[in-house]
This record gives structure tokens, C-alpha cells and sequence, in this order.
């Protein structure tokens, strides 16, 4: 066990014990797809925070209509103050809509929905509902760092190893490679902040609730990597803390198709990309891809060497391979279709809340 600091206040775990947080202070946002509920995985994540006590829990669900009522059923079975969020309501898109903020549905706008709803209280936890790694000590270990003032943002990390595996592939194989590779020519203190998180992508993090009105999120994938950027802009390094969350086992992507990985790069790299130009980097796009590459190899070489080490499967050609899929995502970013802050935002949740429990109500006709 290592108790190293880095360029940004890290919390090791050194003792397997949960450090005394404020939880009946803290909301705790769940986005869950409708075919999550009742598995395993989502059913202890349930229980456990059962033994948390948060002061509330806001699911934002993901689901057809008819999945809905059975869903809240579900919820209901266990002992947790929980306010469900259908984000894919017809009342709550047509509120939206009339805000000027119709447009792609996805992860992001789900956890954007639900931080509005969240920021009332002093805390705010998110993280997924597919962890069957899942523990008591993750939320007072991710908002425990903010009782005291001193954080406003704090950052899950992890081992994600399983089955003999490195899993991480995102991260490991296209987010940190890509960070280097700017790094090398590029002078920027939003690169040393991207580059310092120990698992920028992990979706665990702890924020207080002025931060989580403040924060603007992508409608999908990019979201993790806006919440670093927001975290950026409104506390930098001084206002940041990452935590051990030690080894995170949950459901795994395959590279191809419209859920895949590939796609997710593309979401990823944008929201990456945009963010370093808005501080001042000007990649040069021509040479990224091919200098990307070549770090990745470098990255390859070292976790295949890593594996070894530790006994552990390991396909170099087929992380070559990934390496090479993921280039293809290194594209000047489009557009900055990124949902307000919610201190800008032209509605208030209560006006989400309103909608989102008639669409609720409707789903028992």
C-alpha cells in the first residue's frame, strides 16, 4: 500500500474502514437503465445504501413506459428515501422542449436532470447501479472529503481488474495515452488537471451542491469528462481531492456498435478535445491521431509488463488494436451542445420535479 500525494490532494485507502461523513447531508444520484433493475448487481447497490443512510436517493431512470410502474415497485421494496426520475417522460421532454432544451437524451441529460433535483442538499454523490463491487464506505469515503470545506469536488478511483483481466480499456487505452500525447508539446494547467486523476472516467464522484448547480453536463458519454471540466474551472487543484475506492467490478462494453466503446471514444475524445481548446490548446489535428498511436504502443508495453508481473492475461495485439480503433475518435470537436448549469438553466427543478412525478403517476393508468 502506497500513501504517495500527487499533483492533486489524494485520499488512500489504507484502512478498510469508512471515514465519518456527512451522509444524512448527501443526495445520492443513481441514472439506471430500465433493464437494470433487478439484477444482482443494482439490487445490492440498493441494499447496501440501505446501511448508508443518505438523506435521499434520486434514481434517473432510463426506460420505456411500460418498464416504469415495475421499476417503481422495486424501488419501493426497499428502505430508502427515493425520489424516481423517469427522464424519458412525455410531459418532462415537453417541458424541455418549450425551455429551448429539446436534443439527444442519454446518460448525461439523465444525470443533469437528476443533480437539479440533488443540489437542494448540502452534498451530492453519483454513481452507477451496476458495481457488484458495490460498498457500504463508497459514499462516505467520496463525500466525507467536503464536510469540512476545504474540497468542493472529489473523484473515485479504482483497480478495475477481474477475471485475470485489466479492464479499463477507455481509460487506460485511449483517455490517458491521449492526455500524454498533449502533454508533450502543449503547456496548459488544464492538461496537468486532466492528467493528475488517477481514473478520470470513473462515473463515482462526490460534489457539493453549490458545485452541482454549477456544473454543465454533455446529454451523453462526454459527462465525465465535462464534470472534470466544470471542477476545473470552478476550484481547480486546490478545491480537488480524488479517493480510493479500491477494485471496481461491474458490466464491461464490447468495442463495436452503437453502445460500444469505439462510440463512446468519440463522445469522450469531443468532450476532451473542447474542453483543452477552451483554456487555450491548439492541437495540431493532422499529427494527433499518429502521435496518439504511438504513446498508446508505449502504454501497451507498460501494462503488458504490469500484467506479467502480476500473472495476469494479457493480449498485447489485441490493445494494439484498440489503440488504433480509438484514433479514428481524435477529430476537431463539434459543436458545444453541453445542457446549461442549472444556476443558468431557463427552468427550476421544482418545475422537473412537477412533471416528472405526473409523468410518474400516468405510468399506473
Amino acid at each position: 500500500m502506497e500513501y504517495v500525494q500527487e499533483r492533486i490532494t489524494t485520499l488512500h485507502g489504507v484502512r478498510d474502514a469508512a471515514p465519518e461523513a456527512p451522509t444524512d447531508r448527501t443526495a445520492v444520484v443513481v441514472p439506471m437503465a430500465g433493464r437494470e433493475y433487478r439484477t444482482p448487481a443494482a439490487t445490492g447497490v440498493f441494499s447496501t445504501l440501505e446501511r448508508v443512510s443518505p438523506a435521499r436517493v434520486v434514481v434517473a431512470l432510463q426506460a420505456d413506459p411500460e418498464r416504469v410502474a415495475d421499476v417503481r415497485a422495486w424501488l419501493d421494496g426497499f428502505d430508502l428515501p427515493v425520489d424516481l426520475l423517469w427522464c424519458d417522460g412525455p410531459r418532462l421532454d415537453a417541458l424541455l422542449a418549450d425551455r429551448g432544451l429539446a436534443g439527444e437524451t442519454g446518460k448525461g441529460r439523465d444525470v443533469w436532470l437528476a443533480l437539479g433535483l440533488a443540489s437542494r442538499h448540502e452534498f451530492v454523490v453519483v454513481h452507477d447501479a451496476d458495481a457488484t463491487s458495490y460498498s457500504a464506505a463508497d459514499v462516505p469515503r467520496l463525500c466525507a472529503p467536503l464536510a469540512d470545506g476545504e474540497f468542493e469536488f472529489v473523484k473515485g478511483y479504482y483497480a478495475r481488474i477481474e477475471r485475470t483481466q485489466l479492464f479499463g480499456r477507455l481509460f487506460r487505452l485511449f483517455y490517458e495515452p491521449l492526455v500524454a500525447t498533449l502533454r508533450e508539446r502543449h503547456t496548459a494547467d488544464v492538461l496537468d488537471y486532466l492528467g493528475a486523476f488517477r481514473y478520470a472516467l470513473a462515473g463515482e464522484v462526490g460534489l457539493t451542491g453549490d458545485l452541482a448547480r454549477r456544473v454543465r453536463l454533455s446529454r451523453g458519454w462526454g459527462l465525465e469528462i465535462d464534470t472534470l471540466g466544470s471542477a476545473f474551472e470552478q476550484g481547480g487543484f486546490e478545491r480537488t481531492a480524488q479517493v480510493d475506492l479500491g477494485i471496481d467490478v461491474h458490466d464491461h462494453r464490447g468495442i463495436s456498435g452503437g453502445e460500444g466503446l469505439a462510440a463512446m471514444s468519440r463522445a469522450v475524445g469531443r468532450a476532451l478535445l473542447r474542453i483543452v481548446e477552451a483554456h487555450g490548446v491548439r492541437p495540431d489535428y493532422d499529427a494527433l491521431p499518429s502521435r496518439y498511436e504511438r504513446t498508446g504502443a508505449r502504454f501497451v508495453r507498460q501494462y503488458a509488463a504490469d500484467a506479467r508481473h502480476n500473472g495476469l492475461d494479457y493480449d498485447p495485439m489485441a490493445e494494439r488494436d484498440q489503440v488504433a480503433t480509438y484514433a479514428d475518435a481524435i477529430v476537431p470537436p463539434d459543436a458545444d451542445t453541453r445542457l446549461p448549469a442549472w444556476t443558468d438553466a431557463p427552468l427550476d427543478p421544482d418545475d422537473v420535479r412537477e412533471v416528472a412525478a405526473a409523468d410518474l403517476a400516468a405510468t399506473k393508468d
